[in-house]
């Protein structure tokens, strides 16, 4: 798993451990770190030209010591100072190694721009000078390195209000910031390489996680000897209608994609028997279910009583789609809601726009005023508890943005959910186990809703046997 830590997290982290350290020991480290990312990056280091961008802080410092172990190999390391408050014995030791200081005409012919300007204490956005410097290397092309996190972004929320940089590598330190997996900060990343600088941060819980597949293995339900359909789990489905026949089948294909051992649907006839046609193993009628999966293809004019009811009840729900309509206050039940940005928005009554500027923020808000586990879609889901826990997926693939992957996605979370696991547990496997079948089906082409649920079982044998 990987987990982001809040600034004031990593903040008492690095005190504890300067405490215990000679002076200069954690900047050297990171600096170090840093310049061995930059070689990977450029490919080469004598006589490549590396420009930093030096701001006051620390950020600046771990740039200008990352010069220095460049210029000792060769490289030609120039300085452009931002700040009258650049770190003095970085500054010092850059130049005693070969490097100068030099001005924004180094920048265009420069093969790395290295982004040392703010660190993660800096406020959104950037001064007007660095913002001059930034714009003239995005004009000419030349790669951006941020150090620790791209300057201008907010660290802690991942909003990005006002002009920052864009990376093309972030080399961050000790720990994953939030920035670096919300978006659309994290956009802003680009690739995010991690160095291990020896901070400890054992107990103190994260402020976000992003799941990897080890984390799918040790919470995905798999059947053993003495199990049957009804043990393994058996999902109600309340999805589909006249107008959108074509959702419940989906929604149906995708929890048959992961390990629920029986569906039963509730709807109307015609609707069954399309699911039927694909699906003959579905049960149309009422019977026990261990979780419920409404709303995908329901359309406007669903009996928004019979979803509140299943509101009401003991059983897990998963509310998608038409179905987020029917929510209006905390819910008794245990409940997963799956929005994207403009259905959120709907919910809280904020503009589809404020929604996606401030996901984090308002995934939250929906969890908290709801008391239900919201997954937000979106390139980087985001998913809140009640209880302020984070989770985020990052692996999605840009082709998932075709009409019927919420239905699919929301099948298998519900059949996840039928078969034991918690709202917050499923959303967090069932978004890893969606994108990774969306890989898995695209190989770099468009790919269609009932191609992705197709997937489904090769991306769960790949996550869970083939590592």
């Amino acid at each position: 798993m990987r987990r982001a830590y809040s600034v004031g997290q990593v903040r008492a982290a690095e005190s504890a451990l300067m405490a215990v350290l000679p002076d200069g020991t954690l900047m050297q480290r990171a600096a170090y770190g840093l310049s061995v990312a930059l070689s990977n990056f450029m490919g080469f280091v004598y006589g490549a030209r590396v420009v930093l961008l030096v701001g006051s802080g620390d950020n600046g410092g771990d740039a200008l010591y990352a010069g220095v172990f460049l210029a000792r190999r060769g490289a030609r390391v120039t300085a452009v100072l931002l700040s009258d408050k650049a770190h003095p014995e970085g500054l010092a030791a850059l130049r005693s190694a070969g490097g100068r200081v030099g001005s924004a005409e180094d920048v265009p012919g420069a093969d790395v721009v290295v982004d040392g300007i703010v660190g993660i204490g800096g406020r959104p956005g950037l001064r007007p000078d660095a913002l001059e410097v930034v714009e003239l290397a995005a004009r000419h092309g030349v790669p951006m390195v941020a150090v620790d996190t791209p300057s201008g972004v907010d660290v802690d929320t991942g909003e990005t209000p006002s002009p920052h940089v864009r990376a093309d590598l972030t080399v961050t330190f000790g720990t994953h910031k939030v920035c670096h997996l919300v978006d659309p900060a994290a956009a802003a990343c680009g690739t995010v390489h991690l160095v291990d600088i020896g901070l400890d941060l054992p107990d103190l819980v994260p402020a976000a996680e992003a799941f990897q597949a080890a984390d799918v293995r040790a919470l995905y339900p798999i059947p053993h000897g003495e199990s049957d359909k009804y043990s393994r789990g058996v999902l109600g489905l309340m999805a589909g209608s006249s107008q959108y026949p074509g959702a419940a089948v989906i929604a149906t294909s995708g929890a048959l994609g992961g390990p629920v051992g029986m569906i039963r649907y509730g709807g109307p006839d015609s609707v069954a028997a399309d699911i039927r046609a694909v699906h003959p193993e579905v049960v149309h009628g009422e019977g026990r279910v261990q979780a419920w999966a409404v709303g995908s293809g329901l359309g406007q004019g669903f009996d928004r009583q019979a979803v509140a009811r299943l509101l009401a009840g003991p059983e897990p729900v998963l509310v998608d789609a038409d179905g987020l309509s029917a929510i209006d206050g905390p819910l008794e039940a245990p409940a997963l809601l799956t929005p994207h940005a403009g259905e959120l928005g709907r919910l809280l009554d904020v503009p589809r726009a404020e929604v996606e500027a401030r996901r984090l923020e308002h995934a939250r808000t929906a969890a908290e005023r709801f008391q239900a586990t919201v997954l937000l879609k979106g390139s980087t889901t985001v998913i809140a508890a009640p209880d302020g826990r984070v989770r985020v997926n990052t692996n999605a693939s840009a082709w998932l943005a075709t009409a019927g992957s919420g239905d699919v996605l929301a099948g298998l979370c519900g059949s996840l959910l039928a078969s034991g696991l918690s709202p917050f547990d499923a959303a967090a496997v069932g978004a890893y186990l969606h994108a990774a079948a969306a890989h898995l089906a695209a190989d770099g082409a468009p790919l269609t809703a009932m191609t992705l649920a197709a997937h489904l079982p090769a991306a769960t044998r790949h996550t869970l046997i083939d590592q």
